[in-house]
């Protein structure tokens, strides 16, 4: 049990809280202590007060309309949350709930120590960002996700199953195709890779490529509840000035070389916005 406390507790903070929620609500569901149905995004219950039918099940007309009155039932302000984290696991779900949780875990993790290593404000104004794009559910979340890791990393070599290779660039693509195999759909999918195409767009390609404005910036309440651990915040999303002096000299027309990357026997390392090579194993 430490082996696996210790393997939990050095997960990123943002990164183990996400997924020890995404563990234990669709694990409460399951076991039954909570009904599912309370987890859902369900609109007319999260916006509105609304009325249901109840009746006292001592009396014999429990189930005709006469013996039941109407109860007014507050909103229920909870359920964008829980149905961010809830997934209704059973015998034909249970295979790519796990796929997606072992997605979560994998590249939230190398996102977070990654691109925004020091920087938790920043992460987590993403997924504010993409759990608001995408109406709060659980796959498009972990897909958008993966697309920014994929777009910042798209030069990378991957490896998928049965040992296929190709450029991180093409993985959310994949993956949507392989969620399609197991799952059926690629509805789920196809949200997140294009809400994770919208904030990376909007944070890295369109100011640092294209030299618009920067349309995205991290509240400050986010820098004073989660401090960023180095310098350079305010620069986030915009290449530092060494950079901007490289590329200026060789002639690199302002676009910004994303996601370079090597393999080094079982090592591989990335470059990550600022210019630094950071280790992932």
């Amino acid at each position: 049990m430490s082996d696996i406390g210790d393997w939990f507790r050095s997960i990123p903070a943002i990164t183990r809280y996400w997924f020890a929620a995404t563990v234990a609500v669709p694990l409460v569901g399951k076991l039954g202590l909570i009904s599912p149905a309370y987890f859902v995004l369900w609109p007319e219950a999260f916006l509105y007060r609304f009325q249901v039918l109840t009746g006292d099940q001592g009396s014999g007309d429990y189930k005709s309309q006469a013996g039941r009155r109407r109860q007014s039932v507050d909103p229920q302000i909870w359920r964008p949350i829980t149905a961010t984290f809830f997934f209704p696991v059973g015998p034909g779900t249970g295979f790519l709930y796990l796929v997606n949780l072992y997605f979560l875990y994998q590249y939230s993790t190398r996102l977070e120590t990654g691109a925004f290593d020091g920087r938790p404000a920043d992460y987590l104004f993403m997924l504010l960002f993409n759990w608001i794009c995408i109406v709060l559910l659980m796959i498009p979340l972990i897909m958008s996700v993966l697309y920014v890791w994929a777009q910042l990393n798209r030069d990378m070599i991957v490896s998928f199953w049965f040992g296929t290779r190709f450029k991180a660039c093409y993985l959310p693509w994949v993956i949507l195709g392989f969620n399609y195999i197991i799952g059926g759909s690629v509805i789920n999918e196809l949200i997140g890779n294009l809400v994770g195409h919208l904030y990376f767009f909007l944070m890295f390609r369109y100011p640092m490529d294209l030299g618009g404005r920067n349309f995205l910036s991290t509240p400050q309440f986010l820098y004073r509840w989660l401090p960023s651990r180095r310098g350079g915040v305010s620069g986030f999303g915009m290449p530092p000035a060494s950079v901007r002096r490289a590329a200026d000299q060789n002639g690199g027309g302002g676009r910004h070389n994303w996601g370079q990357g090597f393999r080094l026997g079982d090592q591989t390392y990335e470059c990550d916005l600022w210019g630094k090579r950071s280790l992932q194993m």
